[in-house]
């Protein structure tokens, strides 16, 4: 569906009121525009792959860890809970996309790996979500891209600062 003057999006910038503190303006316009990508992606996904985006970043971590990841390490990496890495893992793990096996050192800990087919049908999600992601960002041009990253580096190290 097209929008237009008649029907305006509704998404968290439309909460701004002109008197919102400048953090509030630049929070939402940061949300939504996160949203707007991460629903894209979501849906390309489902519909090319017939997968999920947290599966698919699942399989991301692993594919940057050759030798594999504990559980708990992905659980940090993806910034999730321990019982959702397991669901995750068991889907990924009954498909023939993942193995799990003990650690060593480590009878509770599971070290998990793409196997042969992970990899090869990661590859192919990966290089499909790379021309999405330059599809919906690629009209940013480089010095603007520059910037913007520039700025979101004072506000990630602010919020560590801040946080840490």
């Amino acid at each position: 569906m097209k929008l237009t003057a008649a029907q305006p999006r509704l998404d968290h910038e439309s909460r701004i009121e002109n008197d919102d503190h400048h953090a509030i303006r630049l929070w939402l316009r940061l949300l939504t525009c996160t949203n707007l990508v991460e629903q894209h992606l979501r849906a390309r996904l489902r519909k090319q792959f017939d997968i999920t985006l947290p599966r698919f970043d699942f399989m991301a971590q692993l594919e940057r860890e050759p030798e594999g990841l504990t559980m708990g390490a992905l659980s940090q990496r993806m910034m999730v809970s321990g019982g959702n890495i397991s669901g995750i893992a068991t889907q990924l793990e009954r498909e023939g996309l993942i193995s799990r096996s003990p650690v060593p050192s480590n009878r509770r800990a599971f070290c998990v790996t793409l196997t042969r087919e992970g990899r090869a049908r990661f590859a192919e999600m990966a290089r499909a979500h790379e021309e999405w992601v330059a599809e919906l960002l690629g009209h940013v041009s480089a010095p603007d891209c520059e910037q913007l990253m520039s700025t979101l580096k004072q506000i990630k190290m602010g919020v560590d600062h801040i946080a840490g």
